[in-house]
């Protein structure tokens, strides 16, 4: 599995893989081990998660899976996410869906998520969403007691604009190493506004959640979603490839800026689809003309 360097403590693979959805996968711990095992074979060793996934219970049910195999935790790169909080069943202490960015809950977030997880320390933390009510110096704290404890080592964002990616840069003391966005061909947004731009002039890659579009790929029926769906197709049998999905991995894949697409399947095969687009390489005619159908319109 091809990676890169993230910091001077993290690698990450090009593939990752996604929790959002685990439990609807429906998996015992015994089987999400075995499972976690099988995509380790692949070569996908990056997990992504977050603390709201599942109601606030992906983590956990990670970490029973774990815990039958402690020695799993130092084959795996661990990423999740805090700062957006509503009221569930896991959570009735929570009054609405609301961002809290405080010091006080991101380091109580990050412990229970070292706690859930069963892990001394978590590889990466990023800031859920910017929360327009951010106070960018009590993050930075939050940040800087975490790092000395030794319970995070590195940090990062997602969802953030460039100017709020700067704003929060400018008071944190270690480098933020990522920002995860949405990126597919139907998305394709942080092209326009200055995102992939501002995360390239750092030298930073890009994580990108809903690489298949939320599925709209494969199931909506505009004449838009049509015209992609045909040009990747189209660009598929030069490599004799008809895989749909595999065809839209390796359109974020091929791009210079190393977009690191999250795979959020309980699916083996679904994971294979992804690593196997490792194999492909657009050229960037082949690129833009995936881009031209989806933006609809004739480069200028």
């Amino acid at each position: 599995m091809d990676s890169v360097r993230i910091s001077d403590t993290m690698n990450m693979d090009r593939v990752i893989h996604g929790h959002w959805r685990l439990m609807d996968w429906k998996m015992t711990p015994e089987e999400l081990l075995s499972f976690t095992k099988e995509v380790l074979e692949l070569g996908v060793s990056t997990i992504d998660t977050a603390d709201i996934y599942g109601g606030f219970s992906c983590e956990e049910a990670f970490g029973d899976a774990l815990k039958l195999d402690k020695s799993l935790r130092e084959k795996l790169t661990l990423v999740t996410k805090c700062g957006i909080v509503f009221p569930c069943e896991n959570r009735p202490q929570y009054k609405s869906h609301h961002y809290d960015q405080s010091r006080k809950h991101i380091i109580q977030s990050a412990e229970r998520s070292l706690k859930n997880m069963g892990t001394d320390h978590l590889d990466l933390l990023l800031i859920h969403r910017p929360s327009p009510f951010m106070d960018p110096a009590e993050v930075a704290e939050a940040f800087r007691e975490l790092y000395e404890s030794g319970k995070v080592r590195n940090f990062g964002v997602s969802n953030f604009k460039p100017s709020q990616f700067e704003l929060l840069s400018s008071y944190v003391p270690y480098p933020l190493v990522t920002n995860q966005v949405e990126i597919s061909p139907l998305h394709l947004q942080v092209f326009e506004d200055g995102t992939m731009d501002s995360l390239m002039t750092r030298g930073l890659y890009p994580m990108a959640w809903s690489p298949l579009a939320g599925g709209d790929l494969f199931t909506g029926d505009s004449e838009r979603i049509r015209n992609v769906k045909n040009t990747l197709l189209s660009i598929g049998e030069k490599y004799g490839e008809e895989r749909l999905d595999t065809l839209a991995y390796a359109f974020l894949l091929s791009h210079p800026a190393k977009i690191l697409p999250i795979v959020g399947s309980g699916k083996l095969d679904r994971i294979k689809n992804a690593v196997d687009a490792l194999k492909i390489k657009f050229t960037s005619e082949e690129w833009l003309s995936v881009y031209k159908a989806s933006i609809g319109k004739n480069l200028p």
